[in-house]
């Protein structure tokens, strides 16, 4: 069965200006139960995680500087959203979610979280919208756990995992790869293991070709026993944050490509939602229902 980790605190409201990203939180479990894609034992409620499992990757003093909100203002700043205990709670529960689903997906071999991607938190500040990098802490988990031993963060976001790319700079079993948009944010890139950085308004031909060339190089290079999927919806040519072309159906083939490739391999993956940023709702939770049905249909 899909297990797909959601909480009712992933569609906290934020002050007007943020509430519109966080609308897709909501409405997309809806979706997915309203068209029989899904049904309510497909959903699983994470909780708040023993701290041991976030501080194996992120910094003491940031981590209780977060809990305690008393971030420098300037770090606080570059978070993006307003600090709240309640934003800080949702960021923890999103990090549980990660943590389980990557437990589910070893069992099923596929899980999903309907939050997070939050690829741009560092060891020991946040930015842009991230505050703890829930696919980091998923994976050391896994790791310290003995549950897997090489791991492959494919991330397919819009923007280059930077924060991911950070925390595993150095760390040879975990292999990091960002294809994004080249002028996109972050203005200044990390190195991850792979860079793929596309011009503006790339669009499904060409986006498809270099996915379908790398994906059976990596699985040869790395052999992976485990994959973290970041399937950020913000590739879309109508997403006001992205700068890449691709259309909603080229989006789902990427996604088929992906999770079928580690089906036919038999490696597990689990799958964080990431960005998606289109002016209308409905493009973004059509986008990533998608890929929500390609679970279905590839693995079970």
């Amino acid at each position: 069965m899909l297990k797909i980790a959601y909480h009712p605190i992933y569609k906290l409201h934020l002050p007007d200006g943020h509430r519109f990203p966080m609308m897709k939180y909501e409405l997309l479990p809806e979706q997915l139960l309203h068209e029989g894609t899904c049904l309510k034992t497909n959903f699983f409620k994470p909780e708040k995680p023993n701290d041991k499992y976030i501080l194996a990757v992120h910094d003491p003093i940031y981590y209780y500087d977060l809990l305690n909100i008393t971030l420098d203002i300037r770090a606080a700043r570059k978070i993006g959203f307003p600090l709240s205990k309640n934003l800080i709670e949702r960021e923890i529960i999103i990090a549980d979610g990660t943590i389980k689903a990557s437990e589910f997906a070893i069992e099923n071999g596929i899980a999903m979280n309907i939050a997070g991607g939050t690829h741009h938190a560092y060891t020991d500040k946040g930015e842009a919208f991230c505050l703890l990098n829930d696919q980091a802490i998923g994976a050391r988990y896994l790791q310290n756990k003995k549950l897997a031993r090489k791991i492959l963060i494919i991330d397919l976001d819009v923007h280059q995992g930077n924060g991911t790319a950070h925390i595993f700079k150095d760390d040879d079993s975990i292999f990091t790869f960002s294809m994004h948009g080249k002028h996109n944010y972050p203005f200044r890139k990390e190195l991850s293991d792979l860079d793929i950085a596309l011009d503006n308004n790339t669009n499904d031909t060409t986006y498809l070709s270099i996915l379908n060339k790398t994906l059976p190089r990596l699985i040869e290079q790395v052999k992976p026993d485990f994959i973290y999927y970041l399937c950020g919806v913000d590739v879309i040519a109508s997403d006001k944050l992205g700068k890449l072309s691709l259309s909603i159906e080229g989006c789902k083939e990427r996604d088929r490509i992906v999770l079928q490739a580690f089906k036919n391999h038999n490696i597990p993956i689990m799958c964080s939602m990431g960005g998606g940023y289109s002016p209308n709702i409905k493009t973004i939770v059509e986008a990533h229902a998608n890929t929500f049905r390609l679970a279905q249909n590839i693995f079970f």
